[in-house]
Parts: C-alpha cells; structure tokens; sequence
C-alpha cells in the first residue's frame, strides 16, 4: 500500500510538468525569421563595397540646409518662357493607359484652343482634382492670364516634351488620367 504523503505530491508534479515542458518546448523550436529568403542573393556584398565605418558615439548628424528656391512669381518667372518643341496645339484621339495611381495632369498653352478647352473643362479638372502644366506659355502676364480662366486649378510652367515622349503625345491642350488620355 502506498503512504498517502505521495498523492498530493504527485498531483502537484502533474500540474507542473506543462509548465516545465512549455519553455524546453519553445528552446528546441527553430528562430524565428523575420525575413524569408525565397532563392535571392545575399545583399551583404553591396554593403561591404560601400566600406561604411561604424557609428562612434552618438553624436548628432550635421545638420544640412537645403537651398531655399525663390518664391512667388519672381521663382516662376525664371522659369519662362517655355517651349515644348514636340507639343503643338492639335486633336489628340481619346485612348486607354494603365497608368494606376497617377494624378491627373493636364497640358495647356498660351493659345486660342488651350484658352477655349480651359474654360470648358474647369469644372470637371476640378472636381477630378487635376494639376496642369503650361507646357507653352512665354511670358508671367500670359501665365496670369490662363490662371484667371481657371480660378482654383493648380497651373505650373513645364515643359512637356519628356512626357510627351513617355505617353506618345504631340497635341495638347489634353487631360492625362490614371485610365486615360483625352481631349
């Protein structure tokens, strides 16, 4: 017969081993991987080649100023005249683009058809939240003069051959979504 002062020991050893067996459990479990390498190089070689020293210290970073860019219309005005030497005002035949998360953009100029589209598009640029580039537009009162057509539109002199060259335009005046370009 077995003395009863073993019972309750026994039971409390019971209860005991899942907590003993939870920490040996999580030791032999592999480390975790924050990162998982499915087949890749090592980027460790790129970083050697930079030679970078270790931080000393903890010292603050210098500080740098970046250059102040002129303001108003004087900034702008540096920027003009501008030419776009392949955009011509001209029809532009609506097509479809994959373009995902580009903001609309449209391209105008100091001209009759550009003053024209400006007018009767204003509301829908608007409301689509559009930002235009003058892509020809010679003087700071010309640029005025197209801003008045289009209270509360963004309009900004650029020239727009590289984007030109990117969408396959030639004409403009020309609204340039994330699903399209059309006239």
């Amino acid at each position: 017969m077995k003395p009863r002062i073993f019972r309750p020991a026994t039971r409390w050893l019971i209860r005991l081993l899942p907590l003993v067996s939870v920490p040996a459990a999580f030791a032999q479990s592999p480390p975790l991987i924050i990162v998982e390498d499915h087949g890749g190089a090592s980027a460790l070689p790129y970083y050697q080649a930079l030679d970078l020293q270790p931080r000393t210290g903890s010292r603050p970073s210098p500080r740098i100023e970046m250059p102040r860019l002129p303001e108003g219309p004087s900034g702008e005005a540096a920027m003009l005249p501008v030419r776009s030497a392949h955009l011509a005002p001209g029809d532009v035949a609506p097509r479809a683009i994959q373009a995902p998360g580009l903001t609309p953009m449209f391209l105008v100029g100091d001209d009759q058809r550009s003053h024209a589209w400006l007018r009767q598009r204003a509301p829908a640029l608007r409301e689509l939240g559009a930002v235009g580039l003058v892509v020809q537009v010679e003087s700071p009162q010309a640029l005025a003069a197209l801003r008045a057509l289009a209270p509360g539109l963004m309009l900004a002199p650029a020239s727009g051959d590289e984007l030109a060259g990117r969408l396959g335009l030639r004409h403009y005046p020309v609204l340039v979504t994330a699903t399209g370009i059309e006239q």
